[in-house]
């Protein structure tokens, strides 16, 4: 699938799309360094416990073995998520050095609020600005690796101003998904369908309720984080008009 992408962010909506990332999924530590965010955490969610920069040039690469020392000191491995772009290779050719590997390529992907929500425009779906049971086991229904869905649970329950959307059937949560609101930006996470429930256009009740949920903030830009090989789900966001602002790889030790 050909890649659509948005024109240039600047470097101050760089950094807030970043500092958005982590507000979202909250990690209970979160260190700094001169251009760099260092996510603290125990779990499988990537975004929490990898550092990133918060701009995609001019980085000093000696303070790499500085990030590396701080997750060393919290008992974890250091890791990385790092862009793939010209202004960062730098940064690509020390982590390289120092015995890492590019892994698990993603797409950050933005997009209007006003146009997820006029291509659902008529599907309903259950919001709330609190985590609820039905949300939650949604998010763990059978098909998804149980510890990961538990990780992210955890992580999307702290987001300090969010809305979780749902949908059920006769009791049964078939699907769910999540909208942070910060730093200017909705972001969208989680978004997930039950296996049995696939192919009947759920997700997109989601996206509806959670970009209503952002136009009631009074915000218009948006942005989601999706593997580059999950092509069903690029497809549903180009319909949606995401486009793609860069590529990423986590950086880690074998």
């Amino acid at each position: 699938m050909p890649l659509h992408l948005s024109p240039a962010l600047s470097d101050a909506d760089v950094e807030s799309l970043e500092r958005a990332t982590l507000d979202a999924v909250a990690p209970p530590v979160v260190e700094a360094v001169d251009g760099w965010l260092i996510p603290i955490e125990q779990s499988t969610v990537g975004r929490a416990k990898s550092a990133v920069p918060l701009r995609h040039h001019g980085l000093d690469t000696t303070l790499l073995k500085e990030i590396e020392a701080r997750y060393t000191a919290h008992g974890l491995p250091a890791a990385f998520r790092v862009a793939d772009l010209a202004g960062l290779a730098p940064v690509h050719q020390a982590l390289f050095a120092m015995g890492y590997e590019a892994r698990q390529p993603t797409l950050v992907q933005t997009g209007s609020v006003h146009r997820l929500r006029e291509v659902f425009a008529d599907l309903p779906t259950e919001v709330d600005t609190q985590p609820s049971a039905a949300w939650a086991a949604a998010c763990i229904a059978p098909g998804f690796d149980p510890v990961d869905a538990a990780h992210r649970v955890q992580a999307l329950r702290r987001s300090r101003d969010a809305a979780y959307a749902w949908v059920e059937e006769d009791g049964q949560p078939l699907a769910a998904g999540t909208a942070a609101f910060s730093q200017g930006w909705a972001s969208l996470h989680g978004i997930r369908t039950a296996q049995q429930a696939r192919g009947r256009g759920l997700a997109g009740r989601i996206l509806a309720g959670l970009a209503q949920a952002a136009l009631d903030r009074g915000l218009e830009r948006v942005f989601l984080q999706v593997e580059e090989g999950n092509t069903k789900a690029l497809a549903l966001y180009q319909r949606c008009g995401f486009t793609t602002a860069w590529r990423y790889h986590y950086w880690r030790k074998p």
